[in-house]
């Protein structure tokens, strides 16, 4: 358990992800449309598809650690 709140402390680094992921998101969406609208959709469907992958992966990880 001591374990686990020390890996949730260890998250401050986890805030350079938001920026890295907006921005690639919005980027994404730019190259598929060229309105505003259809950008912000795309980029918001992004943005959710990115945090779900990397929650996985994180959830994968931390299963690893704790069977090692």
């Amino acid at each position: 358990m001591i374990e686990l709140l020390a890996s949730v402390a260890d998250t401050n680094r986890l805030w350079y992800a938001l920026p890295l992921v907006v921005s690639v998101s919005l980027v994404y969406g730019a190259t598929r449309h060229e309105l505003m609208g259809p950008i912000l959709n795309n980029a918001f469907r992004a943005a959710v598809w990115i945090g779900g992958f990397m929650a996985i992966i994180f959830v994968v990880l931390m299963l690893i650690s704790w069977a090692v």
